[in-house]
């Protein structure tokens, strides 16, 4: 298209937090497992966490028990990240590369933003025991009253905060709830294939690409320009 920028300079990161800076996947889903086992249901292990990657726990807990109050779910809700919480405590590591990109990041000058669905509890686990606050400018979830992914909100709420342009904005996910989310909010993203497979990642015209970590990444100094349509 005349008079359209083929590319973008990088002014700022975001990054989504579970199963994208730290290795968590594995241990909400034992922590999945535990809560199942109390609740005494069945649990689907696979179809579980294909279905809900990237969605709040209010949004599956809704689907799971469309009649229980909201009182209900919260307490439900609260229950299974109690568990996490105890677990991760002692048991949460980094996705490998997750610091040394951050620290990049950093030394170039650019922002930083975590932007998770994840409650603040589960958020102060991580930030403290890796000292993330060092790290990022800003932190973005549904606990600002947003509305979480596939929605742009917490990526753009994010953008604002920084005062970069969303399309200056690359954007790291393990979740296609989450590329999608960076898409409408007219951002790039890196999908991190440390929950699902590449293949799930297929037909997100914003992807750049796809990889198991950050093991070895470079940051670019430019990102393709956005599509001029991207509904939210």
């Amino acid at each position: 298209m005349p008079g359209r920028a083929e590319s973008v300079a990088l002014g700022a990161v975001l990054f989504d937090m579970d199963g994208t800076l730290i290795d968590s996947m594995p241990l909400h889903h034992r922590s999945w497992q535990l809560w199942f086992a109390e609740q005494g249901l069945a649990f689907d292990e696979a179809g579980f966490f294909e279905a809900t990657a990237g969605r709040t726990n209010l949004e599956i807990l809704t689907d799971l028990f469309p009649t229980r109050t909201r009182a209900e779910l919260d307490a439900l809700a609260w229950r299974k990240e109690e568990l996490y919480r105890e677990i991760a405590a002692t048991e949460l590591q980094l996705i490998a590369g997750a610091e040394a990109i951050c620290l990049a990041a950093r030394a170039r000058g650019l922002k930083l933003a975590v932007c998770t669905a994840a409650p603040p509890e589960n958020i102060a686990v991580a930030f403290e025991r890796f000292g993330m606050s060092g790290w990022v400018d800003t932190v973005t979830s549904p606990a600002d009253g947003l509305r979480g992914k596939p929605h742009p909100d917490i990526f753009l709420a994010a953008a604002e905060r920084l005062g970069v342009s969303p399309a200056a904005c690359l954007v790291f996910e393990d979740a296609p709830l989450g590329i999608e989310a960076a898409r409408r909010a007219g951002m790039a993203a890196v999908a991190l294939t440390t929950t699902l497979p590449a293949a799930a990642f297929d037909g997100h015209a914003n992807l750049m690409s796809t990889m198991p970590d950050f093991t070895g990444y470079r940051l670019p100094d430019r990102l393709p320009a956005p599509s001029p349509d991207l509904p939210a």
